[in-house]
């Protein structure tokens, strides 16, 4: 089994910072892109910023300038500092991981999507 944990939410004045971290343990044998997604009450879930294994970022256009993705491959975890947030930023946070594990009869074929259990961040005004 993979577990997805992450830590960091909370509540925070609009302009505030909050940093996001999501730990991926369990039966890994090769870890990919990992990410952070967001869904606000009513919204769909959207992408708010993802890494590849080899550092390479991608971010939501109404994040960037003000929140860095990044990550330990050692530790197999993905950050996201948050600076400047807004308002709209609200939402639950999911972290993403893609990757292959291993089953009972070894390798798994191929990479599937693991999700955090997501965690709120409330910016006030």
């Amino acid at each position: 089994q993979v577990h997805l944990v992450e830590s960091g939410g909370g509540l925070v004045q609009a302009g505030g910072s909050l940093r996001l971290s999501c730990a991926a343990s369990g039966s890994i044998f090769s870890l990919n892109a990992m990410g952070w997604y967001r869904q606000a009450p009513g919204k769909q879930r959207e992408l708010v910023a993802d890494i590849t294994s080899g550092g390479s970022a991608n971010y939501a256009d109404s994040v960037k300038g003000r929140f860095t993705i990044s990550r330990d491959n050692a530790k197999n975890t993905v950050y996201l500092q948050m600076n400047s947030l807004k308002p709209e930023d609200t939402a639950v946070y999911y972290c993403n991981a893609v990757l292959r594990g291993y089953s009972d009869y070894g390798i798994e074929p191929g990479e599937r999507d693991y999700w955090g259990q997501g965690t709120q961040v409330t910016v006030s005004s």
